[in-house]
């Protein structure tokens, strides 16, 4: 039987079997076909980047940061971006998982040229994942993590003085993460967890380039490219809730290639009504630390708090309502220095925008 030509080119052997359209192509054209698709998100609408743009890319030594940084170069240089890009890493402290994978990243410094910010949670909150673990347990560890990576991201950007950041999230993850706000009745977060750009709750703006790139296509170009990542798994997320999702994605998936993208479609039409606005909280500043909140504590100085009490899990229920003094003794996160420029939204207006952008009826 002869070999199977491209789809695309007609004249290659084909080599790859997209998991996105099942089309049957040769290594080049894939290569080109993924990274105008990435392009076309990115320049979609009014455009994720302006010119001149200093640029964060989370760096976690992974796959999908990995594949960003590489096709973020390529594109930058191919399209005349006009971006300042950075890497920016967030230590956890996850002995075995996090030490090894930076060790990636410094790898991918070396070989994009870009600069490199590592800010780690023992600096920033004076707690590592691995301390934090063995006080609270594996169960629902992966809520003080996100918490508390979120705020160090912007942490970091600030110290870069970059206008945006963007993340590896591919259309796996936020699939994921619509199912997962669907099953958790989470209206605020299901009303913008689709959104490509998004500064609701951010001080900097952040967006996902791979928001329509499956998760097997970026592990296709990553090997296929051999580019150099770590694959091993956080030794602390078998038990997250995310987990339960992404088994139930995988199952559709198998069954419909489609339904990652039809679920993304899902999510960016559902609309929030207006008396469900009015009933959100204002979002204001944290009356301890000075980041965005929408109560008297951010909840990463309460989640802090509740560790520094010495608390377990019961660390998750600790209140957002307290006054600006911590108690004597306990370590608090330091002020945080708002970022300001001209032409990019504070978080109120940023806030104020992504409301906007939710449709009610």
């Amino acid at each position: 039987m002869p070999p199977t030509p491209c789809s695309l080119c007609h004249t290659a052997r084909a080599l790859v079997k997209r998991p996105k359209t099942g089309q049957q192509v040769c290594k080049d054209c894939f290569f080109e076909v993924f990274e105008t698709e990435v392009h076309n998100t990115i320049i979609e609408g009014k455009g994720i980047f302006e010119r001149g743009e200093k640029v964060a890319i989370g760096a976690s030594g992974g796959k999908d940061s990995t594949v960003l940084a590489h096709v973020l170069s390529v594109l930058n240089k191919r399209h005349n971006y006009g971006l300042d890009l950075f890497l920016l890493s967030i230590d956890e402290g996850i002995t075995g998982y996090r030490d090894d994978s930076l060790e990636t990243v410094k790898q991918n410094q070396v070989e994009y040229g870009l600069p490199l910010k590592i800010l780690s949670y023992n600096e920033l909150y004076g707690w590592t994942m691995d301390k934090i673990v063995e006080q609270v347990g594996r169960r629902n560890n992966c809520t003080f993590c996100g918490v508390f990576r979120r705020q160090a991201l912007d942490r970091g950007a600030a110290q870069l003085n970059v206008d945006h950041i963007v993340t590896g999230h591919n259309a796996d993850d936020i699939a994921e993460t619509v199912l997962m706000n669907i099953m958790r009745g989470d209206i605020a977060r299901l009303g913008r967890c689709t959104a490509v750009t998004t500064q609701s709750e951010d001080t900097i703006k952040r967006s996902k380039p791979f928001k329509y790139a499956y998760e097997k296509e970026i592990v296709m170009y990553a090997y296929f490219k051999k580019l150099t990542y770590f694959s091993t798994e956080c030794i602390y997320s078998p038990d997250a809730y995310r987990g339960h999702a992404r088994v139930f994605l995988k199952d559709l998936e198998a069954i419909r290639p489609s339904a990652i993208v039809d679920i993304i479609h899902s999510g960016e039409s559902f609309v929030l009504e207006q008396s469900v606005q009015k009933g959100m909280k204002a979002m204001q500043t944290c009356l301890r630390c000075g980041y965005i909140s929408s109560n008297d504590l951010c909840k990463a100085c309460a989640l802090l708090e509740g560790l520094e009490a010495g608390l377990d899990r019961s660390a998750l229920r600790q209140t957002q309502d307290s006054s600006t003094a911590a108690p004597v003794g306990h370590r608090t996160i330091p002020m945080f220095e708002r970022y300001s420029k001209v032409g990019i939204a504070q978080p109120t207006e940023g806030i104020e925008k992504g409301v906007q952008a939710v449709e009610i009826r």
